[in-house]
């Protein structure tokens, strides 16, 4: 099948080189513009052009690009840019969403599902349209949240989920898609201060933030990042902090090294 593939954080590469190693022809890879991506004046190419460049396959930055190359479909991976009406007009495209839609529908779904405590989440190949993740959906795999996930972990499995299911699906004609079922549930992005601690909260709420990655509390007025905790009888027990500016270190020697007072604890 001839595609074009529009994707550009690191999560959409192996779906990238999947699609490639299964013999699609992939006559153009769409991308994000290249950018600082750290330190320093130097810009570099996002991680799907990097993989693009080492496939040997055709990088554009513009969405248009995809017009005229006789494309059969174009398959949208975590791009993160609005393709318009007419684009769609002339190439028809999939999307593979991170979540079992039409719960989490937009930008965070993989560290809303977590937040929110669901059971599950998943991956739905679903047919792409102007409105936000609104297509109906060609094939849902889903996959378990357990007690201990963390938001890496978990998208790393559906990254490797998606893969698969677009290898399988595209591996033979799509069948008629089914339109999204139920109530839809919007996952606004995370932003820092959606991930500050309020010690107040029930202890799995907080287990939870700390298993989406980022979150953060204050100690003395400074901010110390809480890497991980673990669940116990008598609420959380951070294991792994990070005071601002220093390196990751357990918890048992932070506390030493700040000489906790007796009954002193995070602000």
């Amino acid at each position: 099948m001839k595609l074009a593939f529009l994707g550009t954080p690191a999560m959409a590469v192996p779906s990238l080189q999947a699609l490639f190693a299964a013999g699609h022809d992939i006559a153009v890879v769409v991308t994000g513009a290249d950018k600082r991506r750290g330190r320093g004046s130097e810009v570099s190419p996002s991680p799907v052009k990097a993989a693009a460049r080492e496939l040997g396959l055709g990088v554009s930055h513009s969405v248009d690009d995809v017009l005229g190359h006789d494309i059969e479909l174009g398959v949208v991976v975590a791009f993160g840019q609005l393709i318009r009406p007419h684009v769609l007009d002339e190439v028809p495209m999939v999307n593979s969403h991170f979540s079992l839609l039409p719960r989490w529908r937009g930008a965070a779904p993989v560290e809303r599902a977590l937040l929110a405590g669901d059971a599950e989440t998943g991956v739905c190949l679903m047919r792409l349209e102007v409105g936000l993740d609104t297509g109906p959906i060609y094939d849902t795999v889903r996959v378990p949240i357990g007690a201990t996930t963390t938001a890496q972990q978990l998208r790393a499995a559906l990254i490797a989920v998606g893969a698969e299911q677009l290898v399988r699906c595209l591996g033979a004609p799509l069948p008629t898609p089914i339109p999204q079922q139920g109530e839809p549930v919007y996952a606004a992005k995370i932003h820092a201060a959606d991930l500050r601690i309020d010690w107040s909260r029930p202890a799995t709420e907080v287990d939870r933030l700390v298993r989406v990655g980022g979150a953060w509390t204050t100690f003395r007025g400074k901010r110390v990042k809480v890497l991980a905790a673990t669940l116990e009888d008598s609420g959380l027990r951070p294991t792994l902090v990070q005071p601002d500016g220093k390196a990751p270190m357990p918890f048992a020697d932070f506390s030493r090294g700040a000489r906790l007072q007796p009954g002193e604890f995070f602000e």
